[in-house]
């Protein structure tokens, strides 16, 4: 998507996938990655192996699938990749009401990957593999770059101190309130809570906003700078500065998500793959319907190294 001098999102040919990426080309990418923020590369011919092997290219450090439900029910069952796709151990689709299938609703908010680490991701690269039916199968994407750039000046000055709490069960409980309102201790336990900055520098070397359905708080929140919408999230909250909270995180996040700032991709055949970077956009993926298609596709994660990994103190 191209608008004025800015770019978002961009299909890249000519990667010769059959052999490991030369390092000149794998810098030639992440200059890439670094102006377009989403990369797609279409049949790459990759497996799990070399999906990985690509990924370590970009970063020394991957995220760990923690495997909330068990290593065993996991259909990949490989550490540093998550099953993403709605199919069972026995190949069957994921059922309606099950707790993955409400664990799932959550990715199809708008989030940044691993925003509730407090050591944040850089990069995600999802693969898909079999054969996905055409016209149904989309990933979606904002640029939170120009999202930021279009606030008015004096919106932008109130928002440069900003700290968030990024909480995982936040987002599930937004996707499935009745499912995940409680998490179960051994839940909790795996994840709690993390701290970033709202307001901060992409590659490129302009401000972006780092945002996501699983920001549940703002951090010593000056109410006179709130949304004044109602907060239709105000269910999974107590009390007011949870509700002032929510209601500016979902206008930004409404913001961010008009149609001038997203595209959406079509999964047209397996091994398309698409990178991108969780410093600089959002995405979210089509909900699960009952008539939904088998989708497999399995999610690499490079971990963050910048000046801004580690997020910050909560006070």
């Amino acid at each position: 998507m191209l608008r004025g001098d800015h770019a978002f999102g961009a299909e890249v040919r000519g990667v010769d996938w059959s052999h490991p990426v030369p390092e000149e080309v794998v810098q030639q990418l992440v200059a890439l990655q670094d102006k377009y923020a989403v990369l797609i590369f279409r049949s790459t011919g990759l497996d799990d192996t070399r999906h990985i092997a690509f990924t370590q290219q970009l970063g020394s450090q991957l995220e760990v699938n923690p495997f909330y439900a068990g290593k065993q029910n996991d259909r990949v069952g490989i550490d540093e990749l998550w099953d993403v796709s709605n199919i069972e151990l026995d190949g069957s689709l994921v059922k309606p009401n099950s707790r993955r299938w409400h664990h799932s609703l959550g990715n199809a908010l708008w989030h940044t990957d691993s925003s509730y680490h407090q050591q944040r991701s850089k990069y995600s690269l999802l693969l898909s593999h079999g054969n996905p039916k055409r016209g149904g199968f989309y990933t979606h994407f904002a640029d939170t770059r120009r999202a930021y750039a279009d606030l008015p000046a004096e919106r932008q000055q109130q928002l440069a101190e900003t700290i968030v709490e990024h909480d995982l069960w936040h987002s599930r409980a937004l996707g499935s309130p009745t499912v995940y309102k409680s998490p179960s201790v051994e839940e909790r336990a795996k994840k709690p809570p993390a701290y970033h900055q709202l307001v901060q520098k992409a590659p490129n070397g302009r401000d972006t906003m780092y945002l996501a359905a699983h920001a549940k708080r703002i951090v010593g929140l000056d109410t006179k700078y709130a949304s004044k919408r109602d907060s239709a999230t105000e269910l999974v909250g107590d009390g007011e500065d949870m509700t002032a909270s929510q209601a500016l995180i979902w206008e930004l996040i409404e913001h961010c998500t008009q149609p001038e700032y997203v595209f959406s991709m079509e999964w047209l055949d397996g091994g398309d793959m698409v990178w991108w970077d969780n410093r600089q956009c959002m995405h979210r993926a089509n909900p699960y319907t009952t008539e939904m298609t088998a989708r497999d596709v399995r999610r690499s994660t490079v971990v963050d190294d910048g000046p801004n990994a580690w997020g910050v103190s909560a006070s």
